[in-house]
């Protein structure tokens, strides 16, 4: 059974460590350009604009690379796809309408291919930001630059490009404040709300890191009273990429981010590389002694192969290195076993500083249809800065 049940988690893995060994595409592909994914109808409004907005909503998921990528539409991810343009419909004329949407990475199986992008994923995205008129934000992840950490690599760079191609019409561009030039990394507000996108393959890279400590030390926290972070990699999970195993971009994220993390009283990370939900908190105490949380949602149901519960991650090293900051990690939300996960998306409903949220799974047989798996509120909602 042990055998069996290794076999099956393998094929669900597919590629999913994609890095040196992959192949761009078919033999003899000729390149071709990606197309960008188009942008709302309706221009996402600036900064300055939105300033005053306390009350809206937006959707968060991950992990949409599908079996059939550069070969047809992402069947799964079409279906999720479906779900959230009729939510988006549902709530557009309600008191907190929808008002952009996160994916946390793991767009194609293999970002390298611009068949990918350019048969499976963009025209779905577009359904989003043309039906649904608002803006996609994408963090990369391993499948769309690679794994790896070193930003000359060949692929990663020929992969990088086909990821900037597709996103150039909805991300900041270069040699703006809120990009960082020539990475996958930047940042939005709206509202009351700010959120940093960055690269959890190279995690430890020097410049991104410094970028992203200047973006939150510049911050304006009498406005943004809620940081968010979207990046692929977990700091903590459950499923076969975490349990016992940590990861090189984990071990980075929660040797440098999470002390920065802390410091800024950044409220939720949205990630995903685990192909389930669940539900993390991390609780410490700041400078002054008050007990603080960040919530970590993972969501990466969006369309590729489904995980499962493997184990506990063992934090005590984790601990030991934060114990100035009295650390302490919850589990409110596992995975379920093999077979029994969903595909699903994630609502957040933002009402000044309280950020509650639900989860809906998505059935893949017969008519589109969603139904509520979770609902919860992030458990810093009351926490002001």
């Amino acid at each position: 059974m042990r055998h069996q049940t290794i076999r099956v988690l393998a094929a669900a893995l597919g590629v999913a460590s994609l890095g040196a060994g992959c192949s761009p595409g078919q033999p003899g592909d000729r390149p071709t350009p990606v197309t960008a994914i188009l942008p709302p109808g309706t221009p996402f409004p600036t900064e300055l604009a939105s300033a005053g907005v306390t009350r809206f909503s937006f959707i968060g998921y991950g992990d949409t690379r599908g079996r059939r990528d550069g070969v047809a539409l992402q069947h799964e991810h079409s279906r999720v796809v479906e779900s959230i343009v009729t939510t988006i419909k549902e709530m557009a004329n309600g008191p907190d309408p929808v008002r952009f949407v996160l994916q946390s990475g793991d767009a194609v199986v293999d970002g390298r291919n611009p068949r990918q992008w350019n048969v499976s994923f963009v025209g779905l995205v577009n359904r989003i930001t043309t039906e649904g008129d608002v803006p996609y934000f994408l963090a990369p992840g391993n499948h769309d630059v690679t794994s790896s950490d070193d930003l000359n690599y060949p692929a990663r760079k020929s992969a990088l490009a086909n990821y900037l191609y597709a996103m150039t019409l909805l991300i900041p561009p270069d040699h703006s404040a809120r990009r960082l030039d020539g990475y996958p990394t930047y940042a939005f507000g709206y509202g009351n709300t700010f959120v940093l996108a960055f690269d959890s393959n190279v995690a430890g890279d020097a410049p991104q890191y410094s970028w992203v400590k200047t973006q939150l030390e510049q911050l304006d926290r009498r406005r943004y009273e809620n940081v968010i972070a979207v990046f692929h990699h977990p700091v903590y999970s459950s499923g076969p990429h975490g349990a016992t195993v940590v990861e090189r971009p984990t071990a980075e994220i929660r040797a440098r981010y999470m002390p920065l993390f802390r410091k800024h009283g950044v409220k939720m990370l949205l990630t995903g590389h685990e192909h389930v939900y669940e539900h993390w908190v991390e609780h410490w105490r700041d400078s002054t002694g008050r007990e603080r949380s960040m919530d970590e949602i993972v969501s990466g149901g969006g369309g590729a192969p489904l995980y499962w519960y493997i184990g506990e991650p063992d934090l005590r090293a984790y601990r030991a290195a934060a114990r100035r900051d009295s650390v302490r990690v919850e589990h409110l939300v596992r995975p379920s076993l093999q077979g029994e996960n969903a595909y699903h998306y994630v609502v957040f409903h933002v009402d000044g500083p309280r950020i509650w949220f639900d989860v809906f799974g998505v059935e893949m047989d017969g008519p589109v249809q969603s139904y509520l798996l979770f609902h919860a509120t992030l458990a810093d909602s009351g926490a002001t800065r």
